[in-house]
């Protein structure tokens, strides 16, 4: 009895999980099963896994302007033998004045792009007037953050650059993530290398 406390004092002294070793990979793999359980140092492993999937998809940038919202995203050609224009698509019409580009797993986008598409036309039929852009992101973003907390779900494995435009706050560009997180940008990029798109830092806008 002596002998093993001493050992395990001496594993509390050099930091090491006498269970799992001094591996960081094996401590994950104990918290990454669910969503609903967090790690020791705060973190969601399968958000983060969400968010991974994100970083190796085509790339989708958005740029807003005075005058208007500029759009753009590069969709991958995996294979000579695939036909391009009979692929899913990573840029959206929402309604007459929301689009959005994607990045990520485009089933996933599917989903949510239908939801939204509800959801805007419910507003429209309710007030008969368009939903305000960032309205409706709090509703899908809302979506989202759901399958972060329930057991049972995994997250929307894709990212959105929504771009619209409403009578309160103009033209809108808006990011938003796996977690449900948003925010509203000048200029964004997501997707494969979207740090070297954006070549400078832009500052978020209030939202």
């Amino acid at each position: 009895l002596s002998s093993s406390s001493a050992a395990s004092d001496v594993y509390k002294r050099q930091g090491i999980n006498a269970e799992y070793g001094d591996q960081p990979e094996a401590m994950s793999r104990r918290y990454d099963s669910r969503t609903t359980i967090f790690s020791p140092d705060g973190r969601l492993y399968q958000v983060e896994y969400a968010m991974e999937a994100i970083g190796h998809a085509g790339a989708a940038l958005g740029v807003l302007a005075k005058d208007g919202v500029v759009l753009a995203a590069e969709k991958i050609v995996t294979s000579k033998l695939l036909e391009v224009e009979k692929t899913s698509e990573k840029m959206y019409k929402v309604d007459d004045f929301i689009a959005c580009a994607v990045a990520g797993i485009r089933a996933d986008a599917n989903i949510l792009i239908n939801r939204a598409r509800l959801v805007a036309q419910q507003y429209q039929y309710k007030y008969q007037e368009p939903m305000p852009v960032e309205q409706l992101i709090q509703q899908i973003c809302d979506l989202k953050q759901g399958y972060t907390q329930f057991g049972g779900m995994r997250p929307f494995g894709v990212s959105f650059l929504f771009a619209g435009y409403d009578e309160k706050l103009g033209y809108q560009l808006y990011q938003s993530d796996p977690s449900g997180n948003y925010g509203g940008w000048k200029a964004y990029a997501i997707g494969q290398n979207s740090t070297c798109l954006l070549y400078t830092s832009p500052s978020p806008r209030d939202s």
